[in-house]
Order: C-alpha cells, then structure tokens, then sequence
C-alpha cells in the first residue's frame, strides 16, 4: 500500500520514510525531531493502515534507555516512550504491582496502544489509554512538553494519533498485583449470546468472545476471572469447558496461549491472550475494528450474524470485547460503554477491503467509531461527527504543532472531517 522502507507486523504496509531514526536517548531524539521537515512515530508496528507512514522521517523508540520508575505511594509507574507491556509487566509484577488492564498481545508498545486507543476486556476496564495520569511529548521544536490530567487539554492529548508530537514518557495508575484464572467454553449458540450478552460479559474480570461469524455458535468464550471469584463453572449457557488448550483461532496451537483450564496465575501470565515470548495470532492478516454502544451490541450481533455470508469467507477470527467508558476526546469508549467488533483477515487486500465495506455495511445502524491503527473505509466527515470532540482536536493540533510537522496524510484526512 506504500513503497519503500520497513514494514509494518503484518507485512501490508511498506513505510516510505526517506529517514529511520533510532535515538538512543533523550538528547538524540530531541534532534532528530527538530531536524525533521515531518516526523511519524513506529512502535511495534502492529498497525494495519498508513497511520505511521511518512515521506520524511520515521522515528522508532525501541532503542532508547528503558525508563521503569514504580512509585508505590502515588501509585504509578513512570515509563520511556519505546516500552513494550513486555518489558513492564513482570517488572510491575515481582514488585507487587499491576496495570489494571493490558492489551491482548504483550510485544506491542505502551505509547503506540496509547496514542491509538487501543484497549483490553472487561466491563469494569477503561481503555488502556485510560490509565495515563502525566505524559512528556517532544514537540516540533525539540522541546520537550509536560502533561498531566490536571490540564485542561489532557484528555485530548493522551489519544493524540502521534499527531502533538513525540512521547518521551509516560506515567500510568497502577494496581497491587492480582491473580486471574482463565477458562475457555466452547459452542455457544449465536442467540444465548444475543439474549444473555450484558450478563455474559460482566461475568468475569474480562471476557472474550471469539467466531469466525459461521453457522449458529460462536466458537469460543474467554474468561478471565479473578481468582478470588471462586471456581468456574463447568459450562457457560450450553458452552462447554474446553479439554485441550485453545487458540483464538480454531485448529491453531494452543500452546502460545496463556495459561488455560482455571489455573490460577499472576495477572500478566493470563490477561494477555498470548504469554510473553511467544508467536501471537495468525501473523500475516489484516485487522478491523468497530465499536458501538453496549445498549445496541446484542442488535449489532444479530445484524452481523445476518450478514455473516458477505464477510466470513475472508475471516481468520473475530473477538468480541467491552470497554468501559472514558473521557479522552478519540477514544473509541469517549462518553458510552461500547462493545467492539475485531475481525483478525485473510493477508488478501481484495477480499479484505469487500469484507470490511460489507462489516460497516451491517453495523451502520449502530454509529460505529474505528479503531484508529486497523483497516476501515468509513468516509472522513463520518468518523468525524462520531467523535463529539474532533473539532478540539483539531483545534488543539493546531496549536502545539502549528506546521503540521507531525500529520501526515492519514491524521490530516480523518481529523479534517
């Protein structure tokens, strides 16, 4: 989809940066960015869309000092701009602390889930951005700029799109540690989670549900349960307790999963999908992601399993997650409780790009707002008026970054409207 350069984790996206930087510290990346004509930010890469692509310069973070300050009075931790929840996690956690709620694969970025809003599972649980209390950005200038939910901008910073600036730090709440037990179910029928869907989601600490949107059952039910809530059952409305361990997508190796079958474990051994160190997801694919109202998900649902015939034959899996709501002006949750709709795709751009159309197609009644680094066709004036506070947004790049040092095509086109 562009030419030249690194490539994003799925391979889709071939960066067409003239300029890769690695600074290796503060001093190094303050330069690179003042040096810049325009700056774009590559973390893990786990971003399915131009998003990141720049014609000039491309900054990765990865090599600068990992930073992992724990605080236990203020209860925070203060971290670089280039830490992975792999780096952090089991520092947190030999040191009896948590974050409330990671992402479902550990190898990304803190600041790329952040600026992108990406987000976990669970009722109770905000989207992962939710959980920075102060962030440092280098601006246009090479200076560096100070953040904190004091401000009264804050909440449009945190989920900025890499488009304020480059973050150098990071400060997140966190949590004493806690222990989860995870258990699989599968075969549940499509209508028992119609039905049943707010009961079924606020079951556990954090749910999953996994289909690849064929016939009447949904494929697999994750639930990740606090350890003191007790015993599993041994069914979950006619889903049965799996025998072997599971892979988000069926007939895949259970192995790289996190610990299964209600074995109690450390909170950063089993909220992440796939244990530390090990292969994650399908790899070559293309990902999608909507989100609507959790008052209108079981109608989304039935919308989605009506049209499944239009879309399913691209599909590797498809999650269904929900998040709480939150107060940051781009984020997916800003202002309602949602549900979202992840569809992990086939590597074929062609049957891809025609399932994503037939997806928004379907969820169309329900006002879905995109995940911001995953594949969408939604037209720019309708993301925009989805998201009531676009135009302080807009408003707010202005005025740090004046030049435009930091948009790139992709930021201009959906906070332009």
């Amino acid at each position: 989809m562009s030419g030249g350069g690194p490539k994003n984790w799925a391979g889709n996206i071939a960066f067409s940066a003239r300029t890769v930087l690695r600074p290796r510290s503060l001093a190094e990346l303050q330069e690179a960015v003042r040096s810049a004509k325009k700056v774009r930010v590559l973390g893990s890469g786990h971003s399915f869309n131009t998003i990141a692509d720049t014609d000039d310069t491309l900054i990765i973070l990865s090599d600068l000092p990992r930073r992992i300050e724990i605080d236990g009075a203020t209860g925070t931790v203060t971290i670089d701009g280039g830490a992975t929840y792999s780096d952090v996690a089991p520092v947190l956690n030999r040191a009896g602390f948590a974050l409330r709620n990671v992402a479902s694969l550990p190898n990304i970025t803190i600041a790329g889930a952040v600026v992108t809003a990406t987000h976990g599972s669970g009722d109770g649980n905000q989207n992962l951005a939710a959980a920075i209390s102060g962030l440092k950005l280098v601006t246009a200038s090479g200076e560096v700029a100070s953040f904190s939910r004091a401000d009264a901008d804050f909440d449009g910073v945190v989920v900025g799109l890499g488009a304020l600036g480059v973050i150098c730090e990071m400060t997140l709440d966190i949590v004493p540690r806690f222990d989860i037990r995870q258990n699989v179910y599968l075969g549940l029928p499509v209508t028992a989670a119609i039905d049943n869907l707010s009961a079924l989601m606020a079951r556990a600490y954090s749910v999953s549900l996994f289909t690849r949107w064929q016939g009447t059952t949904i494929d697999q039910i994750w639930v990740k349960a606090l350890a003191s809530a007790g015993e599993p059952p041994a069914e979950v409305l006619g889903a049965k307790a799996a025998s072997v361990p599971c892979h988000p997508i069926p007939d895949m190796d259970g192995s790289n999963c996190t610990q299964q079958f209600g074995i109690a474990g450390p909170w950063h051994e089993r909220l992440f999908h796939f244990a530390i160190g090990n292969t994650a997801s399908a790899g070559a694919e293309l990902q999608s992601e909507f989100f609507v109202k959790r008052t209108d998900a079981p109608a989304a649902i039935a919308a989605l399993h009506a049209a499944q015939e239009s879309f399913s034959d691209a599909l590797f899996i498809s999650e269904i997650r929900s998040v709480a709501a939150d107060t940051l002006w781009l984020s997916s949750a800003y202002r309602q409780d949602t549900i979202g709709f992840h569809f992990t795709w086939h590597p074929e751009w062609e049957p891809a790009n025609a399932a994503v159309q037939a997806v928004e197609a379907a969820l169309a009644p329900f006002n879905p707002r995109p995940h911001w680094a995953k594949l969408f066709t939604l037209p720019a004036s309708t993301i925009a008026a989805r998201f009531p506070r676009m135009s302080d947004f807009r408003a707010l790049a202005q005025r740090l970054d004046p030049e435009g040092k930091f948009r790139n095509e992709f930021v201009t086109g959906v906070i332009s409207g």
